[in-house]
């Protein structure tokens, strides 16, 4: 590896010449920028503003443009004499826990290695006690062009520069998190640290690799080879569903377990989902339509219905006495007659 750094650890008045190397890689596959219609390259050129012609890399510094919209011409040797303490130095400032450093400040780091012989024991010396000591150093050191805060720790029997934010470049996490108390039950809280157990069991880290890069090559082969290009089926979209929490860590706790071959426990329920209801746009109410007229019911009704009979009957009742008086008249008249007769 080449040292991208040279310089030294100083705390108190121990001094170690060091060198660091970086420590990390990343695998992309590289993605040109082409004419879509012709496939041909796009390059970016640098081009002056003022000449509107493309100037070599040797030509350009670095500026500063001031508030007033002036430039500040900064030259590489201005930047190389800056007046910093932590130049071409590791200053150590404290030994502290390594939970005392949250690693959301963690940047970039770097392996440390001596630059001569003679820093050996001091190097060894430092990385004993720091391993002993179950701690991490504080630093500050000046890399690429700006000073940076980082921690020296041991890593697999090396020291290990890890660059880190600035406490203020931290954002803070206010109103990130869901608002308002959530309760939590027991049996809930046991069910979740049990599925923690049971997924860190066996876990091997090495195993793990980037799934999009293995995927991306698999495009790129296709179109070389001019075969058709792999797709992966789309899931079915599902709708909103409500899960009973418990018993989805119930059910997560028994696909570990069927995973590593053991089987769940009997009696074990499958966790409640229940489909939420499609919500409908309220439609506009139709107009009101008039009301039937209301039958009549109960005696109203009765007295309704026997109306026509009962006014039916006293007709008939008036025309059958009027039937008997005139029977009773033709009978008297008959009999005055027979008197008369017998007379």
């Amino acid at each position: 590896m080449r040292a991208t750094w040279k310089g030294a650890i100083s705390f108190g008045l121990v001094t170690i010449p060091v060198q660091l190397f970086t420590a990390t890689e990343e695998h992309d596959i590289p993605l040109r920028q082409v004419h879509e219609k012709d496939g041909s390259r796009v390059r970016l050129r640098r081009v002056c503003e003022a000449e509107d012609v493309e100037i070599p890399y040797e030509e350009i510094t670095k500026g500063y443009e001031a508030p007033d919209g002036s430039m500040i011409m900064l030259s590489d040797e201005d930047l190389a004499d800056l007046p910093l303490p932590s130049k071409k130095l590791i200053d150590v400032l404290a030994f502290v826990d390594a939970e005392t450093i949250d690693p959301l400040m963690f940047s970039k780091a770097y392996y440390v290695g001596t630059s001569d012989r003679a820093a050996d024991k001091p190097y060894a010396l430092l990385k004993q006690a720091l391993t002993e000591a179950g701690q991490i150093a504080v630093t500050k050191i000046a890399i690429r062009s700006r000073e940076s805060l980082a921690v020296l720790r041991v890593h697999e029997d090396t020291l290990v520069l890890q660059t880190c934010l600035w406490p203020d470049e931290v954002r803070p996490a206010a109103g990130v998190a869901p608002e308002g108390e959530v309760t939590i039950r027991p049996q809930e809280l046991q069910m979740a640290r049990s599925l923690m157990d049971m997924l860190s069991q066996d876990f091997d880290l090495s195993t793990l690799h980037d799934e999009y890069q293995e995927a991306l090559q698999q495009v790129i082969e296709a179109r070389l080879q001019g075969v058709e290009l792999p797709h992966e089926e789309e899931a079915a979209p599902t709708g909103g569903k409500v899960i009973d929490l418990m018993a989805a860590l119930e059910n997560s706790v028994r696909a570990a377990k069927e995973s590593r071959g053991e089987r769940g426990a009997a009696g074990e329920t499958e966790a409640e989902v229940r489909t939420l209801p499609v919500r409908k746009t309220a439609k506009k109410a139709p107009a009101k339509k008039t009301a039937p007229a209301r039958k009549a019911t109960g005696s109203a009704a009765k007295k309704a219905a026997a109306s026509p009979k009962e006014a039916g009957g006293k007709k008939t009742t008036t025309a059958a006495t009027k039937s008997t008086a005139k029977a009773a008249t033709k009978k008297t008249a008959a009999k005055k007659t027979t008197k008369r007769a017998s007379a």
